[in-house]
């Protein structure tokens, strides 16, 4: 990605989508997927895109395929997903052979601020992917142009409380690289970009809901002891941040007008 994204492939790859860590994250999240709520929130949030048969989707920052795995398998929709992660990728394309699903899913590496396409998809879907981009309002404006008109964007995200933030959560954002906004913001980015029907929900309440599900998973991995220590710290203090306020988590849909 160019300067303004806030990361880099190679900072990813280096850092939290090393291999190993990604093949952690997997283990939390289910087979396929490194976002929270796995698949059984994907297909929900799937679900209710109501998408007819065959639409096109862009599934922005796909990971290892298992949302646009759930579109072309369980709603027979075609989808182009990409990943600023080359590691994810690799192992995307190995998930993608196994389900036997290259007819209906492009994976392809690529910048989502970096699109060049008009008028071309039915939806856009994306899961806590945004957070590593800063400049959002020129991310909303390239997803405007690539959508038909009338068509949907919708995705979650990794928010924040307004600031003052407490050390610990501004010290854990900088070090990710993370560029976040509180549900406000983000609903005034996405309608500067030209979106209309904007439904823009703090749904932190699920997200504790659903981490305090995965710290209760970790305790089952065949991991080594100092591994999985090292995880349930770090869901614990997810955990932490989301019950006290500065991290929030966000669902976001709007529509490209027509």
């Amino acid at each position: 990605m160019t300067e303004v994204t806030g990361a880099t492939q190679d900072f990813l790859d280096s850092s939290q989508y090393q291999e190993s860590s990604i093949l952690q994250y997997e283990s939390i999240y289910g087979e396929d997927f490194v976002s929270p709520g796995g698949r059984e929130l994907a297909f929900e949030m799937i679900a209710g895109m109501a998408l007819a048969p065959a639409s096109r989707v862009l599934d922005v920052g796909c990971g290892l395929g298992g949302s646009a795995f759930v579109m072309a398998a369980d709603f027979k929709l075609r989808v182009d997903a990409i990943d600023l992660s080359r590691n994810m990728l690799a192992l995307a394309e190995r998930k993608l052979a196994a389900n036997g699903l290259a007819d209906r899913v492009n994976l392809q590496w690529g910048d989502c601020l970096e699109l060049e396409c008009t008028d071309r998809y039915d939806a856009i879907y994306s899961r806590d992917v945004f957070l590593h981009i800063a400049d959002k309002l020129r991310l909303f404006t390239v997803l405007n142009a690539a959508l038909k008109p009338g068509g949907r964007l919708l995705f979650t995200d990794y928010c924040c409380a307004p600031k003052p933030w407490n050390d610990e959560f501004s010290a854990y954002v900088r070090e990710r690289g993370y560029s976040l906004h509180n549900t406000e913001e983000y609903a005034g980015l996405i309608e500067d970009a030209g979106f209309e029907q904007i439904d823009a929900r703090d749904v932190t309440a699920r997200f504790i809901d659903i981490l305090q599900t995965e710290l209760d998973r970790i305790g089952s991995l065949p991991l080594a002891q100092t591994q999985l220590d090292k995880l349930r710290d770090s869901w614990r203090q997810k955990l932490d941040r989301a019950r006290a306020g500065p991290q929030r988590w966000g669902l976001f849909s709007a529509v490209k007008a027509i």
